[in-house]
């Protein structure tokens, strides 16, 4: 695909306005682009660092057509812009990643359907839409099951567990009438997400393979490089780049994967953006996440992934604020630390405010030190 690139003095318009929108706009801010975003807050954390924004919902056409008309190129901070609105902007502007790749990662029947059809393994799983296709859908993946919401479902949330002894369609009802679907519940080792780009001429750079670990649905910790045997590293590289070959997707992508006892690798979800888990990227590795997607739906040559540092990364949840700003001096007296704050109005349970990326090639004592500054940033009860 031939495209003059998108240099400098461009503007990029950006649907959502979250952490990952802002992170973007400072990292193109200090390029020389423009940004614009769409989002409901005129003060949303991408808003602040932007040159322009629109206030709409992100489902509001009218508002994207006029983000459209003032960008060069379109891209997204969350996979839940409907891919409605993509398609029709594609008519005006460059979208990307464009609309057939959010009509196939927004619906989670969809995406494991299309991850059944490229060959990609993955948990057994069926469609759940009313209590008769619980009840098959459960014959087939077992208990306990997790069933979960086929669209917008996010850090644990729109998803609940079958225990083996639990009244199964009262746990559907939890849902609401939303469609669903059953998944295998899995034992696996750890977590682990490959963060990689792919460039508007196929071209793709893959990152350090990234460990994680939740707490209450929620991501808390990343340590890259996840210690790994070459082998299964080049087994996780050609999971990630056959899903990302096979939607077309134009920018960063992460491909979230359990890693089994015996060293089986299924694919949990996919993120067709940047993402928490490759945060690490901004300051651990030769050219960020955030710089990566740019130049990738810029249609510049992509930038060089290496880590030139170990690095972790910890969340810092709404929780901390409890009692009002946590004491930052104890993550800045930290020389190795990085503090990233999102600028969110306002601190809620459960809201991902910030992180911090701790840069030492010895990531066993990073997470110590992770987990010592949550616990003096946690407010006492």
């Amino acid at each position: 695909m031939t495209m003059t690139p998108l240099v400098p003095g461009a503007t990029i318009g950006v649907l959502g306005g979250g952490q990952l929108g802002r992170m973007l706009a400072v990292t193109a801010r200090q390029m020389g682009y423009r940004i614009v975003v769409l989002d409901p807050s005129a003060r949303c954390p991408t808003a602040q660092v932007s040159d322009g924004v629109v206030v709409g919902a992100l489902d509001d056409l009218d508002a994207a057509r006029h983000l459209a008309k003032q960008v060069d190129v379109i891209t997204l901070d969350t996979e839940h812009v409907p891919a409605t609105i993509l398609a029709e902007l594609e008519t005006i502007v460059p979208v990307r990643p464009g609309a057939s790749v959010l009509r196939t990662i927004q619906d989670r029947l969809v995406q494991k359907e299309f991850l059944d059809r490229i060959g990609m393994p993955q948990a057994a799983w069926a469609p759940v839409g009313d209590a008769t296709e619980l009840e098959a859908a459960l014959a087939k993946v077992g208990r306990p099951a997790i069933l979960k919401v086929r669209r917008a479902g996010y850090d644990g949330k729109g998803q609940v567990r079958i225990e083996p002894d639990a009244d199964a369609p009262a746990q559907l009802a939890r849902l609401r009438g939303e469609l669903a679907v059953a998944e295998e519940v899995v034992n696996f080792t750890r977590e682990i997400s490959v963060i990689l780009a792919r460039g508007l001429g196929g071209e793709i750079q893959i990152y350090p393979i990234a460990e994680n670990a939740h707490r209450r649905h929620i991501l808390h910790t990343t340590r890259a490089p996840a210690a790994m045997a070459d082998a299964q590293r080049t087994r996780a590289h050609a999971v990630a780049v056959a899903v990302a070959e096979a939607l077309g997707h134009v920018g960063v992508m992460a491909v979230e994967m359990f890693e089994l006892a015996d060293g089986q690798l299924l694919v949990n979800e996919i993120a067709p953006r940047t993402h928490n888990s490759g945060h690490y990227t901004y300051g651990a590795c030769a050219t960020s996440q955030f710089e990566q997607h740019l130049r990738a739906v810029c249609g510049l040559p992509l930038g060089d992934p290496r880590a030139l540092t170990g690095a972790v990364m910890v969340n810092l949840i709404g929780d901390l604020w409890a009692a009002g700003p946590p004491a930052w001096h104890h993550v800045l007296a930290r020389p190795e630390a990085r503090l990233h704050l999102y600028g969110k109005d306002a601190p809620a349970p459960g809201r991902k405010m910030g992180h911090i990326v701790l840069l030492d090639d010895d990531t066993e004592r990073s997470l110590a030190t992770a987990e010592g500054l949550i616990s003096v940033l946690t407010p006492r009860s």
